[in-house]
């Protein structure tokens, strides 16, 4: 499992659209989301030895936004979203939850969600949506795509803001907000089942601090998932599997060496 030379970067792949977006313009669509592309990317080293060459946007108007795993072959990641009518701000928001997929390893026909761990990487890359939405709501303020909209840049900081206060209500009500270690271990059969559940939407703003306070530990995220078993395995193997891919890609160990103290799991054979 050694690294490969890295010769495309999730940053510059072609983006292309399918499926059914009404009466909006494909340029608007692309113009959000490659805004939202670099606002989550542009200061990242992207890591990974198993980058996509292309990344397809479906529009589905009556789905949950997910990554397709299409066993074609293709090394393409295929983004699902459902959105309304030119609604950007959640164009933006499921788009980023669904890259940060992607940037996590997540997007080729082996990658089926699985227990113990998947919530935690739907904590990382809810954060990582929402650290992107910050940046996005900044640039379209002081230079929008659209001609004359500066003002919705207020309109995405406030979409991001009313998340937050949603996770930071359950986090306090959950009793995340003092103990991180008592409150996995309290809490633990319902925290590790698969998907954004709301242990999974709590922890994500935990794991946005870290983001903030220590931005090189977003490099991390490439080396995700790049062993056997992927999400499925015990938590302490997790994170040991994930530092040992680090070291692997030269990256930061930090995000997977936080998470572990703060949620006190022991490595395996300790």
């Amino acid at each position: 499992m050694s690294p490969q030379p890295v010769t495309t970067s999730l940053i510059n792949v072609p983006i292309e659209l399918a499926g059914d977006w009404g009466r909006m313009l494909e340029g608007a669509v692309v113009q959000v989301i490659e805004r939202m592309r670099h606002a989550c990317l542009d200061d990242i080293r992207l890591v990974s030895d198993r980058q996509p060459t292309r990344v397809r946007v479906d529009e589905h108007t009556s789905s949950q936004p997910a990554i397709w795993l299409h066993p074609d072959g293709s090394n393409m990641a295929w983004i699902i979203v459902d959105i309304g009518e030119r609604d950007w701000s959640k164009l933006a928001y499921q788009f980023g939850h669904e890259l940060g997929h992607v940037l996590a390893n997540s997007w080729q026909s082996d990658a089926k969600p699985a227990a113990p761990c998947q919530w935690l990487e739907e904590a990382m890359v809810e954060a990582f949506s929402l650290r992107g939405l910050q940046r996005l709501a900044a640039g379209w303020k002081e230079n929008p795509p659209f001609a004359g909209d500066n003002a919705f840049g207020d309109a995405i900081a406030e979409y991001r803001q009313n998340i937050i206060h949603r996770y930071a209500a359950l986090a306090d009500a959950q009793g995340l907000t003092g103990d991180a270690a008592a409150w996995f271990a309290d809490h633990r059969g319902e925290i590790e089942i698969p998907g954004l559940n709301p242990f999974a939407q709590a922890m994500c703003l935990t794991i946005l601090a870290e983001y903030d306070q220590t931005p090189d530990c977003l490099e991390a995220l490439g080396a995700l998932n790049r062993w056997p078993g992927r999400s499925g395995i015990p938590l302490g193997e997790y994170l040991q599997r994930w530092k040992e891919s680090c070291a692997e890609l030269q990256t930061s160990a930090h995000l997977p060496i936080r998470l572990g103290e703060l949620l006190e799991v022991v490595p395996p054979g300790k």
